[in-house]
């Protein structure tokens, strides 16, 4: 093992194109400079497209978990009734969150490793008529789970008046999304999965139907508070201090993407998920979700004939191969794999091999080369996206 060499292969924080830091090593300048404004303003239309909206997309220094908070505040106080789809660790951070400012939450709780689907969000709408909002995870990455996000959104639509509010951190930029044609009312993401780019950046967007219930709040925070950072927006500025070495990031991350192409862009992260499941399949090795729920940027696996826990520490040990456990009561259960944003099928393949290996020093004989070769066989049968 190379000293300097490591592979990182976590939900997040996710490698970072040489460009993207080429672009970030640039010299610094004023935040309310002239130079900052003319990023900002040349960034703005590629989130638009990457979030498919039409609506501003807005910036923040700021965690993934700051737009989850932002998201909160700025739509329901105290008193006020929500549900809430938890189907891993960052749908019950939603609840956290919500608890925190004393909303009433209804939860729709599953099984880590499934979807919630529309008729329990239907249902629980009917039993709490009154929820302002229903929170709800795009890809739960505590299970490597995607909710099907366009039918919640329509089965919301179709019940009541609530606002859909939607956490996308760890796929937007990686899967397709069409918040203004499904109906989602807000939605944000953090810089440092899909986006490729290190942490520190948040964004958001709010439909129209949003906007009113934000505007309508007496009590929005103060350092989140959206209306800021849509006004400021208009004049290709932030209300505070901006990252500004990670908006030459964004930029150059947004160049990559448009010139890839987003459709090749969701492909790319299809065949992946692809390829990452039929190696675990071929050896016999149990998946966490069905493939009718797996998401394309991370997939988990839990193994039944081996220590997950061994088998991430043979991995950093022998290849310093960087795979993450699992969460809460699933630490040492499962093993996950981040594939996603700068991360390509050849990346794929050479993970699946050293993971083979791992799997072999972690106390299950394996056929050496089974996985890799069913991998293989779904890239040849799809091709290369590009």
């Amino acid at each position: 093992m190379l000293k300097d060499q490591q592979y990182l292969r976590i939900p997040g924080p996710t490698p970072v194109p040489p460009s993207v830091q080429r672009s970030m090593a640039q010299p610094m300048v004023g935040h309310r400079a002239s130079e900052t404004a003319e990023l900002i303003r040349r960034i703005r239309p590629g989130l638009k497209k990457v979030f498919g909206t039409d609506q501003d997309v807005m910036i923040f220094a700021g965690s993934g978990t700051s737009g989850l908070e932002a998201a909160v505040v700025n739509t329901v106080g105290e008193g006020d009734e929500v549900i809430v789809a938890v189907t891993g660790a960052f749908g019950r951070r939603f609840v956290k969150i919500l608890d925190a400012y004393g909303v009433t939450v209804h939860e729709i709780e599953t099984e880590w490793g499934q979807s919630v689907s529309p008729e329990q969000v239907r249902q629980k709408l009917r039993e709490n008529p009154d929820s302002k909002a229903v929170f709800a995870t795009f890809c739960e990455t505590s299970t490597g789970v995607l909710n099907p996000v366009e039918k919640i959104a329509q089965a919301v639509r179709d019940e009541s008046e609530a606002l859909f509010i939607v956490d996308g951190v760890s796929c937007i930029g990686g899967v397709e999304s069409k918040m203004d044609q499904w109906g989602i009312d807000i939605l944000v993401t953090g810089s440092q999965k899909a986006m490729m780019l290190p942490g520190g950046l948040m964004f958001a967007a709010c439909s129209d139907r949003a906007w009113k219930v934000i505007e309508e709040n007496p009590r929005r925070g103060f350092y989140l508070d959206f209306t800021k950072y849509r006004d400021n927006l208009k004049k290709d500025s932030t209300p505070f201090t901006p990252a500004t070495s990670l908006l030459y990031g964004l930029e150059q991350a947004l160049q990559l993407i448009e010139e890839e192409g987003f459709g090749n862009v969701i492909a790319r992260h299809e065949l992946m998920k692809d390829m990452m499941r039929a190696a675990f399949k071929a050896h016999g090795i149990p998946l966490l979700a069905n493939d009718e729920d797996a998401s394309p940027t991370v997939t988990a696996v839990r193994p039944d004939a081996f220590d997950a826990a061994k088998l991430r520490n043979v991995l950093k040990k022998e290849f310093n191969l960087i795979v993450a456990g699992g969460q809460e009561h699933l630490k040492d259960a499962i093993f996950r794999i981040g594939h996603m944003g700068y991360a390509s099928p050849g990346d794929v393949l050479q993970t699946l091999a050293m993971i083979e290996i791992g799997i072999q020093k972690a106390g299950q004989a394996i056929e050496l080369g089974k996985g890799v070769a069913a991998a293989q066989k779904i890239y040849l049968g799809k091709g290369d996206p590009q």
